[in-house]
């Protein structure tokens, strides 16, 4: 069957359910964790927050928010860095599912430098939180363009050195090669359907592009990585 990527679909995943609790989840969250860390997407964004703090001193404390958060591998990853290079890394991850975030707080029990906000980030506490960095890992494809438009511009007002977004490319040979990785890593069929939609949900590169030219972003950096990704740096330093 031929497979249209032209645009991006506004088909909604069933983890797009804030109310959503449950084994289901919990495994869903855990998988999506697993993969990206194996595809190496943590690395990505890693090289993306290394690329943004790399002028700046060591013992300068730095505040990093993480939007959808999920499991919250990618703030462990990142603390285990930070403490590796001595850095001052103040850690928090922000979701909106409730069962998600307890999940989170519990697999960083030993990580005393992360702490989890439930909250959605269009409510006004949010648009009020400050920060150095905020992150992206794998989020902005649930969004619709004018919400896109809508974050960017907060993220962009509320952070002091910059953005770092980690998403995916839309394209058929994406969405076959995650049908094969369905098989591979046992993927529940919440996790293989949302798998797929995430996928005509995500970008191509002129997109980004017309995001921030919209946006008038005059320090960005987008490239194409592997696993099907975009890391689009967007930094104001």
């Amino acid at each position: 069957m031929l497979l249209n990527t032209k645009y991006r679909t506004n088909e909604p995943e069933t983890m797009d359910d804030f109310a959503m609790e449950g084994e289901i989840l919990r495994d869903a969250l855990d998988k999506i964790a697993k993969i990206n860390q194996l595809l190496g997407g943590n690395q990505l964004t890693l090289r993306g927050v290394q690329q943004l703090i790399g002028n700046i001193s060591k013992t300068t404390a730095i505040t990093i928010v993480d939007v959808g958060c999920g499991n919250g591998d990618m703030l462990r990853t990142l603390s285990d860095y930070g403490l590796k290079n001595n850095l001052n890394l103040q850690l928090i991850g922000i979701d909106a599912n409730n069962f998600t975030v307890n999940h989170a707080q519990q697999l960083s029990q030993n990580y005393p430098n992360i702490r989890y906000q439930c909250e959605d980030i269009f409510d006004k506490s949010f648009n009020e939180l400050k920060y150095d960095i905020v992150l992206c890992t794998l989020t902005l494809h649930h969004f619709k363009d004018n919400e896109i438009i809508h974050l960017l511009n907060v993220f962009n007002a509320n952070s002091n050195i910059g953005i770092v977004i980690n998403d995916l490319q839309r394209s058929a040979i994406s969405y076959r090669l995650f049908q094969a990785l369905c098989f591979v890593f046992r993927l529940n069929d919440m996790s293989r359907e949302d798998g797929l939609i995430s996928i005509l949900r995500g970008f191509k590169k002129v997109e980004l592009i017309n995001f921030s030219e919209k946006l008038k972003f005059s320090n960005y950096k987008i490239q194409w990585e592997w696993a099907f990704r975009y890391q689009w740096i967007i930094s104001k330093i």
